[in-house]
């Protein structure tokens, strides 16, 4: 037996208070399973959003204030803390409790600072899938120091090109360029600050021509859950056009990801990659999720990210008909093994609904009005917050997104459109054509 001094089974333990991290859709959806476990007793979500007060409580804590963070885990008794987005875990939050003597003992649900290079650093993710045999596109790395060679690499390359940020770059480092004038224009950019440190050094990489799909994956560092796939729709416009945003919608589960497929992922990427954790004894305990290239029938890494993708958690998570707790706990515990994952097999459809002007300039502190007229479907708040009159405002770029399951895409996705039109705020905006690129397959 592994681990014979961690707790083998949950169904003993007593309800416990828990802290949610983060402030977005994906906090509120996973905020919205939590709040429904036998296991939980009080949840707290720092910061939250107006959202989120429905299934526990706001503090007024930001999620990289690891001093705050931790008085708030002592003086309120929190026995686990679900780290949400990824910057705290790049940062090295899970090594901060698991340093102090305080906070030890308390389970974290993220992975270790060297963990969560998978997603800091995509050089190292490049080199990690390399090493451990992951399909992934041929790649190079360059700095400053050798731009003349990037330069070079590029013209042995094939148009589209690739270019990617090394580091974290709130979304907006990935360039996917058609000319190579303008790829190695965009390559000097980037290596002289573009995106700040985050592009000290630009991984280029191979087209991959195909279509895309997120896989998520939950760990105890030696087990593993395969959860729902998803399909997330990072362009603000329909048809794929317009600029890159932090998704405008997403289904789940993913149509041609059929069994075939998903046993190739399973063998290829997600046995390889846990394994792969454990050989560079790397401590992982937490989500990994892989985005995909199915290329011909064929799955290829495109990223890793080491937390659950937004908006693809809020079809994700719906489905999830397990005690979240129950399973985190186990994650924590090290022996998911015995944890049991049931999963509804109806369809969920997700519909983001944004401010005029995003991803570029919007506006905040508009109204938003129908919230209570949407029946059937979940409203799950990304960018919002209340205002001194106690009123839902709009308090980001994507404000918040109707999520609705049903026997059928078709179905779910009517559902999701017709419940979005309840809801109103001056410059309101959604894709109408999230899940149609799958209906047509």
């Amino acid at each position: 037996m592994l681990f014979p001094n961690h707790k083998s089974s949950v169904t003993n333990h007593l309800i416990m208070n828990i802290l949610l991290l983060g402030s977005g859709g994906r906090e509120h959806a996973i905020a919205y399973k939590l709040a429904q476990s036998k296991l939980c007793t009080n949840l707290y979500i720092a910061p939250g959003n107006a959202g989120t007060l429905q299934n526990g409580i706001n503090v007024d804590v930001k999620v990289d204030d690891f001093e705050a963070i931790r008085q708030f885990v002592i003086e309120k008794d929190v026995e686990m803390v679900v780290v949400g987005p990824e910057a705290p875990l790049v940062a090295g939050i899970a090594d901060f409790f698991a340093n102090d003597s305080n906070l030890c003992n308390v389970m974290l649900l993220g992975p270790s600072k060297a963990g969560a290079m998978l997603e800091g650093s995509k050089d190292f993710a490049k080199d990690f899938m390399l090493r451990h045999n992951i399909p992934t596109a041929r790649h190079q790395t360059f700095t400053s120091a050798t731009l003349q060679e990037g330069l070079e690499f590029l013209k042995t390359m094939p148009a589209p090109y690739v270019l990617k940020a090394d580091g974290l770059a709130a979304g907006k480092g990935v360039l996917i360029l058609d000319s190579l004038e303008q790829a190695q224009d965009e390559l000097k950019l980037m290596l002289d600050g573009k995106f700040g440190d985050a592009s000290a050094k630009v991984v280029i990489e191979e087209f991959l021509s195909g279509i895309e799909l997120s896989v998520f994956v939950l760990t105890d560092g030696h087990h593993y859950k395969i959860l729902p796939s998803a399909k997330d729709y990072k362009r603000v416009g329909e048809h794929d056009t317009g600029l890159n945003t932090g998704g405008m919608g997403s289904v789940s589960p993913v149509s041609f990801a059929d069994k075939d497929f998903m046993q190739k992922v399973e063998q290829r990427i997600v046995i390889p990659t846990v394994k792969g954790l454990r050989k560079d004894k790397i401590d992982y305990k937490g989500f990994i999720f892989i985005g995909l290239m199915n290329v011909k029938g064929d799955p290829y890494v495109i990223e890793y990210n080491v937390r659950m993708g937004d908006p693809e958690t809020e079809s994700v998570f719906p489905r999830i008909k397990s005690d979240v707790v129950e399973l985190f706990e186990h994650a924590c515990n090290k022996t998911l093994d015995q944890a049991n994952l049931s999963i509804d097999s109806r369809t969920a459809a997700t519909v983001m609904l944004t401010a005029h002007g995003y991803p570029e300039k919007y506006k905040k502190g508009d109204i938003i009005t129908g919230l209570d007229a949407v029946k059937g479907s979940l409203v799950f708040h990304a960018g919002t917050a209340r205002n001194q009159n106690f009123n839902v405002v709009t308090n980001g770029g994507r404000v918040l997104c109707v999520t609705s399951l049903a026997e059928t895409l078709p179905q779910a996705l009517l559902q999701c459109y017709q419940e979005a039109e309840k809801i109103q705020w001056n410059g309101k905006y959604c894709r109408k054509d999230i899940g149609q690129d799958l209906l047509a397959l």
